[in-house]
């Protein structure tokens, strides 16, 4: 069976500040399958990320999707939501257990940190979305 590839990430201006996601999810031969960026109000860039990562991992698994690999330019995020690191803040410990929560209902998952350079459609998706709804 043949592994989908998700590229998440969020944006803050401000921390706390308008925040949006973005998420591009690739079928197995590299092909993007669905872009979305949109704002979610207003919240810190942590928040944004965790929402960004719930909402491809969401679509993923709406889109028959069983084994994926998630890409996020979040050390942060990445070594929580693998249980390297320990959920400090508690308005984020919701978000993580509802991402962990998600990636288990893959028959394979797994979740790993790129450069930024490496997750330029995704950050350029959440960007676009704060910039729309500035204007």
């Amino acid at each position: 069976m043949s592994r989908y590839t998700l590229y998440c990430d969020g944006a803050s201006r401000g921390n706390p500040g308008p925040s949006s996601i973005g998420f591009v999810l690739y079928d197995p031969d590299g092909v993007a399958i669905v872009e979305l960026g949109g704002v979610i109000g207003e919240t810190t860039n942590n928040v944004a990320e965790y929402r960004a990562l719930i909402a491809g991992l969401e679509t993923a698994l709406d889109r028959g999707v069983q084994r994926i690999g998630v890409r996020l330019d979040s050390m942060l995020l990445v070594k929580q939501v693998t249980g390297e690191y320990r959920v400090k803040a508690s308005h984020l410990k919701p978000l993580q257990r509802q991402a962990v929560k998600l990636l288990t209902r893959f028959e394979e998952a797994s979740i790993e940190h790129v450069r930024r350079e490496r997750n330029t459609v995704a950050d350029a998706l959440a960007n676009e979305a704060l910039d729309e709804a500035a204007t």
